[in-house]
């Protein structure tokens, strides 16, 4: 209330278009939407609006598959050591990618409803991830979706979700779904 009162004393007889609110501004109701609003994150299922139905999803190829014994590392400077046997896939994505490096210790990948951790450090173009778990082999793997928001990788990356979806690079193919008439 005070932020609107102290825009409201600043720009009321001005001959301007104003605007003021974001989504947080947004879902706070019609006094606070003046002229223009600003949907932004909103639009994407990101915080604070909760309730949206998150719209981008993120699925990666995994180019192969290894078998790493007890003690064998992964990533650069060995940063992940394999405490027991495991499967290990590779997923073609990184941080030339818009992949936030921050976010790997944290994050998981999916297959269907099983999480997979990310293991060793998210690398230009590649990432290893744990799928011992799984009894299939999995063609892909997803890093954004209604199990890991948006707002879950950027918590994972200490940012905020602005810089996950602004970061996503070209080399990803993107489909609409949708009338886009």
């Amino acid at each position: 209330e005070r932020q609107l009162g102290v825009f409201r004393d600043l720009t009321d007889g001005l001959d301007l278009p104003r605007s003021l609110s974001a989504t947080g501004g947004i879902l706070l109701g019609e006094k606070y939407h003046f002229d223009l609003t600003r949907p932004g994150v909103g639009l994407y299922g990101g915080m604070p609006y909760q309730k949206a139905k998150p719209v981008v999803n993120i699925t990666l190829p995994v180019i192969q598959i290894r078998e790493v014994d007890t003690g064998e590392t992964v990533g650069y400077s060995n940063t992940w050591t394999a405490p027991t046997p495991r499967r290990i896939a590779t997923v073609s994505a990184g941080y030339a990618d818009g992949i936030i490096r921050a976010m790997g210790p944290n994050t998981r990948l999916f297959y269907k409803d099983v999480g997979c951790p990310i293991v060793g450090r998210i690398s230009m173009d590649l990432i290893g991830v744990d799928v011992t778990l799984l009894s299939d082999t999995p063609r892909q793997l997803e890093l954004l979706n209604t199990h890991q928001t948006v707002d879950i990788l950027a918590d994972n990356a200490g940012t905020i979700g602005y810089e996950v979806l602004t970061s996503l690079g070209g080399r990803y193919r993107r489909k609409y779904i949708g009338d886009l008439s």
